[in-house]
């Protein structure tokens, strides 16, 4: 399972690489196009929105699953382990409730404008919206397994989430 898990956030990686270069030549060609020969990509502007904003969200996905997030722990640390596992299971349920609060909204507006084209692509504004859903859904099988590992798995689980944020901090 974990080598499932790790083939995919490598995939979302190379994605998320894909269309970070997919922006920049859009964005450079652009502005090259503009100073240089007084035109442009029509579609430019529009495009790198929508790769940003992919981008911001799969990144989201990556980050809850390396624990990369932002986060103190100061408190936390100074629990006992009962304690921190106590208090990261509950964290863990408002994240959960966090992404059931995403996709709701995010299924919403999907719904709502699933119909209407983009401005200069007329690609369906759904597909804007649904960058939500992706997130929140991948985002809730991840911490529904952290959940699952605090439950039932050792205090090296805990203590991985407390150093993880440690180092960075």
């Amino acid at each position: 399972m974990k080598k499932i898990i790790d083939s995919c956030t490598h995939g979302l990686s190379f994605l998320i690489v894909a269309m970070l270069a997919a922006m920049v030549v859009l964005v450079f060609g652009n502005v090259v196009l503009r100073y240089g020969f007084n035109s442009g990509i029509l579609i430019s502007e529009e495009m790198s929105r929508w790769l940003f904003i992919w981008i911001t969200f799969l990144g989201s996905i990556i980050a809850m699953r390396e624990n990369t997030h932002l986060g103190s722990n100061f408190v936390v640390r100074r629990l006992p382990p009962a304690g921190r596992r106590i208090s990261l299971f509950i964290g863990r349920l408002a994240m959960l409730y966090i992404c059931w609060l995403v996709f709701s909204g995010a299924l919403s507006q999907t719904l709502i404008n699933v119909s209407v084209g983009a401005p200069i692509t007329g690609i369906s504004m759904g597909l804007f919206y649904a960058s939500g859903m992706v997130f929140s859904v991948a985002g809730a099988l991840v911490l529904v397994g952290d959940l699952y590992r605090l439950a039932t798995g050792s205090m090296a689980t805990v203590d991985r989430y407390i150093d993880d944020a440690g180092e960075q901090a």
